[in-house]
C-alpha cells in the first residue's frame, strides 16, 4: 500500500493535513505539532505532539479493528503520517462520556470525577464556525446531517467502542474519562475515522488521578508532551506482550 504516492493537499485541520493519494480511495494524513483549545482560541506549538498523536493513534485503530470495529486506518508510514481509507465525513461528532469533566461538569452541575451510572452519548455538529455547538437527533434529521440508519450505526460503534477502551485502558492503569469520535461513509460503510489520541480523549491515572491528555495545555499545567509519552508508553507496553 505504500506505494502510493501523495498528491495535493486536500485539507488542513487544527492537528492534521490530508492529501490525496494515486488511488481515489485513499488519503494521506499528516500530524502537526500544534496544539489548540477553546475552538482555536489558544494555540501554541508543542514539541513532537504530532509524532505522539499518530503513533498512539495508529496503535488505537489497529487494536480496534482486531476487536471488529471498522476504522479508517491503512497503514503507518512514517512517526507523522499514516494512510487512511478516503471518507465522506458525517458532520456530527460524537462524545460518550464516563465520568463527568471538562463542559459536562458546568452543564449538569456535578464535581469533575463523579463516576455517571451509564455512558452518556453527545453529538455535536461539526462547524468550527459555530464551534461545534451540541445538538440531538432532532436537529440532525431536521438538519439532514445524517440518516437515522446511520446515526444507529454510530451510536452502536460508539459504545461498544467505549466498553472495549475503557477495559482495554483499565489494564494499563488509566480511567477513560470520556472521548470523541468522527465517523464517515467509505462506500456504502460508515466507518470509524479522524484519530483516536490524548487530544481527543481525557485519560487520568487511575491511582493519582493525573490528566494525561490535552487538558494539560488547555489547563496550563504543562507537562503535555510528557503525558502523551506516557500513554504511549504504557500502550505499547501491553500491545508489546
Amino acid at each position: 500500500m505504500a506505494s502510493v504516492e501523495k498528491l495535493e493537499q486536500l485539507y488542513e485541520g487544527k492537528a492534521k493535513k490530508i492529501y490525496a493519494t494515486s488511488d481515489p480511495n485513499i488519503y494521506w494524513v499528516a500530524y502537526k505539532d500544534s496544539a489548540t483549545a477553546f475552538n482555536g482560541v489558544k494555540k501554541a506549538e508543542i514539541d513532537n505532539k504530532g509524532i505522539l498523536n499518530n503513533r498512539i493513534s495508529a496503535l488505537f485503530f489497529q487494536y480496534l479493528e482486531k476487536q471488529g470495529i471498522p476504522t479508517h486506518f491503512v497503514e503507518q508510514l512514517s512517526d507523522r503520517e499514516m494512510l487512511v481509507k478516503s471518507l465522506r465525513i458525517i458532520p456530527v461528532e460524537v462524545v460518550a462520556r464516563n465520568i463527568v469533566a471538562g463542559s459536562l461538569a458546568k452543564r449538569v452541575g456535578r464535581p469533575e470525577g463523579t463516576v455517571l451510572a451509564k455512558p452518556v452519548l453527545e453529538f455535536y455538529y461539526k462547524d468550527d464556525e459555530l464551534g461545534d455547538p451540541l445538538i440531538n437527533d432532532y436537529h440532525i434529521a431536521a438538519l439532514d446531517l445524517a440518516t437515522p440508519e446511520q446515526m444507529d450505526t454510530i451510536a452502536s460503534i460508539a459504545l461498544r467502542v467505549n466498553d472495549i477502551l475503557k477495559t482495554f485502558m483499565a489494564d494499563l492503569g488509566i480511567d477513560l474519562v470520556d472521548f470523541k469520535l468522527e465517523f464517515g461513509v467509505h462506500g456504502d460503510t460508515v466507518i470509524l475515522g479522524d484519530e483516536i489520541s490524548p487530544d481527543t480523549c481525557r485519560f487520568w491515572d487511575s491511582e493519582t488521578k493525573e490528566k494525561l491528555d490535552k487538558d494539560r495545555f488547555r489547563r496550563d499545567m504543562g507537562g503535555l508532551e510528557e503525558a502523551y509519552q506516557e500513554i504511549l508508553r504504557r500502550l505499547e507496553s501491553k500491545l508489546a506482550n
